[in-house]
């Protein structure tokens, strides 16, 4: 039909109107879960507060949609059954959208995308293969640090099997056991290795190796922001919001205080 009468009008701008305003209304919180315990992305800083770059770009989207937002800290491998529990909304908290953890919850687009990577101490004479069949045959035998329930636990598990999967509960326990030789790699997210590890007092001796990992059956497609299924309004507003603060500087101003370098991925 190409003309519609006035109520037919009326009734189809209600519509509208309410699909765009079917998301929590201003004066509404919505609960963000994070984790606290992933530098530089989501932490706890000395005076108990949380911090970094997930916690600025939530508060900036929480803004532009209009939302009062509160942070829950969950750990990691609660993650997932604490927003199908209703603990919080929406999972802030650099998680990579996978095709495995679409099939539970819905995901924004990427608002950042960052390869992952081995670190090993420089005594560790090691050359490791892009390809992965020669990747998993020089890992033979080897103890890789992962984060428990993370994309880089089912990536060593799936691809290098080996070598030894050893899970933590935190990337920040994976260090230690790295530095005390009780684990011969970790691997997990570049940026994270290098802000949260690497440039610190315990990271003296340690540096990348390997090549960056971005396969997407593992890696995924960037790091989104994860709402229950079906949860539609609440999902496209913060979509709405990542494009508002991209466009408005926001989004470059709060990556500068953290990074050197490019961390968004236009094409996720």
């Amino acid at each position: 039909m190409r003309l519609l009468g006035l109520a037919a009008c009326v009734l189809a701008a209600c519509v509208l109107a309410l699909a765009f305003l079917g998301r929590p209304a201003a004066a509404e919180t919505v609960r963000i879960g994070t984790e606290g315990a992933y530098p530089p992305f989501n932490y706890i800083d000395a005076e108990g507060r949380l911090r970094g770059f997930d916690i600025e770009i939530a508060e900036a989207l929480c803004a532009a949609a209009g939302f009062d937002c509160e942070f829950v800290i969950q750990d990691w491998d609660g993650m997932i059954p604490g927003l199908l529990a209703r603990k919080y909304d929406a999972v802030v908290a650099s998680m990579s959208i996978t095709e495995q953890r679409e099939e539970v919850v819905d995901f924004t687009r990427s608002y950042y995308d960052t390869p992952a990577k081995f670190v090993k101490p420089d005594a560790l004479d090691l050359a490791i293969p892009q390809a992965l069949p020669a990747m998993n045959a020089a890992l033979a035998g080897l103890r890789v640090g992962v984060q428990r329930a993370s994309s880089h636990e089912r990536f060593v598990r799936a691809e290098l099997p080996d070598a030894e999967a050893v899970t933590y509960a935190t990337l920040e326990e994976a260090w230690l056991d790295l530095e005390s030789g009780r684990l011969d790699l970790v691997v997990a997210d570049s940026v994270v290795l290098l802000e949260g590890f690497l440039k610190t007092p315990a990271g003296e001796g340690f540096g990348f190796a390997g090549p960056n990992l971005s396969i997407p059956e593992y890696h995924g497609r960037g790091a989104g922001i994860a709402v229950r299924p079906g949860d539609d309004a609440l999902r496209e507003a913060f979509d709405a919001a990542i494009a508002q603060i991209r466009s408005d500087g926001t989004y470059q101003a709060i990556s500068r205080r953290y990074f050197e370098f490019e961390v968004f991925d236009a094409d996720r």
